[in-house]
């Protein structure tokens, strides 16, 4: 036995989610959908932004701003949890659309008056809406029934389809509405927190419960070194790390190998697709093929990504390999999500996936800030030989797991 909390079979499970569960999981992808736009327009816009107000030999240091927003992330996942934990999902998910506003706000000011640091500062806000943001996946499964798990999981992931069309469509149109370049990309991110706050408001959380706290809790680190937590958080990690690695590195790499800058949004919103478009189906591929046969097919992909991106460095070789890349991650990160869900009791939920993210997120600030550095100094192949590595140590962690139990699913 390895202390995992096994996948409970409902004896009666109904057909389809009730209706108002579906109208929660609903709203919550809508919020997820906007929340991971704006981020997507972070992503395509925060380097190429500090480009206009650093000197070249600063340009390795370009998505300081974005690796501040992941290091923000992980300083604040775990106080997130926890006063959801206290006050409520609600609670805490508004507080962080208001972090988010307020770090949007300080990025604009930051470029309106060419401070750097400023930009960076507003990094750490935004960290924090984007650790709510992250624990929206968690959140779906308490408001669904148990048999739905992975498909809620799935279906509020899948928001970022949506996040895939409007995010690099502001960050092709925001740019020049005014001037300075970029400022007004920023601004539209602080609109997008403004109505995910709205929205939050209509969603019925389950209200927090005494017991929901007071139950039985193990040592937190019996729980993480459980094998299956062990799976569970490296395949997180390693989705998320080499996700950002690329993604932070890609818009730079296009006018790094001559390619337009317009070009950029197109490719980030080719990866995004891929990264939500599968979470339509990926709960039921889980559901049949089981979790670890889907994150292996998330690694597979990945390795395909890696191929198409060291063919070449036309257009069609950035827009497949950052698609595959998307949809590696999908597999990977929702197939390693679902897993971690059953590694913990409701009492334990909130440390669980604290730490959980904060280890992700803490993977996901070196690869954003080296990507920069990797490319300025090594290049966009020696860049994804690297990429490569990392998902290979994926495959391997998976691979000795099921060799040790392969009775789990």
């Amino acid at each position: 036995m390895d202390g995992s909390i096994k996948l409970q079979e409902a004896p009666a499970a109904p057909a389809r989610l009730p209706r108002r569960s579906l109208r929660n999981i609903a709203l919550l992808a809508m919020c997820q959908a906007l929340t991971q736009g704006s981020n997507t327009l972070m992503f395509a816009s925060s380097a190429l932004a500090v480009l206009t107000i650093v000197s070249p030999d600063m340009n390795m240091w370009a998505n300081l701003p974005i690796t501040m927003q992941h290091l923000g992330v992980m300083l604040t996942v775990f106080p997130a949890s926890m006063l959801m934990m206290r006050r409520g999902r609600k609670f805490g998910f508004r507080t962080g659309s208001a972090m988010g506003m307020i770090g949007a706000s300080l990025a604009a000011i930051g470029l309106g008056i060419g401070s750097f640091p400023v930009m960076c500062l507003g990094g750490i806000f935004l960290g924090n809406a984007v650790a709510n943001m992250q624990l929206y996946r968690f959140a779906a499964v308490e408001l669904a029934p148990g048999a739905f798990r992975a498909q809620a999981i799935s279906y509020v992931t899948a928001g970022g389809v949506l996040a895939g069309i409007f995010g690099p469509t502001l960050a092709h149109f925001t740019p020049d509405l005014w001037m300075p370049l970029f400022q007004a990309s920023f601004v539209a991110v602080v609109i997008v927190h403004a109505i995910v706050f709205v929205i939050l408001g209509f969603i019925e959380f389950p209200a927090v419960k005494a017991e929901d706290n007071a139950g039985p809790q193990r040592p937190l680190l019996e729980i993480v070194t459980q094998p299956a937590y062990m799976v569970a958080a490296a395949g997180s990690m390693i989705a998320f790390g080499v996700m950002s690695f690329v993604m932070a590195a890609s818009p730079l790499a296009i006018v790094q190998c001559g390619l337009s800058r317009t070009e950029a949004p197109i490719t980030i919103f080719v990866h995004v697709m891929g990264m939500f478009l599968p979470s339509f189906f990926t709960g039921h591929l889980i559901a049949r093929f089981g979790i670890f046969n889907v994150m292996i097919a998330g690694v597979v992909v990945l390795v395909g990504g890696v191929g198409v991106a060291l063919m070449g460095v036309t257009e069609w070789h950035f827009r497949g390999a950052l698609t595959l890349n998307g949809v590696g991650w999908n597999f990977l990160f929702v197939g390693a999500t679902t897993l971690l869900t059953t590694t913990y009791r409701p009492s334990e939920r909130g440390k669980a996936q604290a730490f959980n993210d904060f280890m992700v997120f803490g993977v996901t600030t070196v690869a954003s800030l080296m990507a920069s550095v990797v490319l300025e100094l090594q290049g966009w192949a020696v860049l994804n030989y690297m990429a490569l590595g990392m998902v290979l140590v994926a495959l391997a962690v998976i691979a000795v797991f099921r060799l040790r139990h392969p009775s789990r699913v």
